[in-house]
């Protein structure tokens, strides 16, 4: 467990071990959750990045995408169509 202490102005340090778990940078910005009446704190790109997953979830296979190969056969398809416009 990892304590911080609250400023009169409501700031926070997070411990480094905190940050470095998180990939927290100087500048970067985190979220917090509330789950089952408790807060959680995660790094926010997390969330971007899970939603993409989800929003792409079983594209490849419905595209017939099995390796990286079909990937960039598939970017330059895309690339030469628009090319075309």
């Amino acid at each position: 467990m990892e304590l911080a202490k609250i400023t009169s102005k409501g700031q926070i340090t997070l411990p480094i071990s905190i940050r470095r778990r998180l990939n927290l940078k100087d500048g970067d910005k985190v979220a917090f959750i509330e789950k089952d009446g408790n807060f959680i704190i995660i790094n926010p790109i997390s969330i971007a990045i899970d939603n993409a997953r989800n929003a792409f979830k079983g594209e490849a296979e419905r595209l017939g995408l099995k390796t990286e190969e079909d990937v960039a056969c598939l970017v330059k398809s895309v690339r030469n169509e628009e090319k075309r416009k």
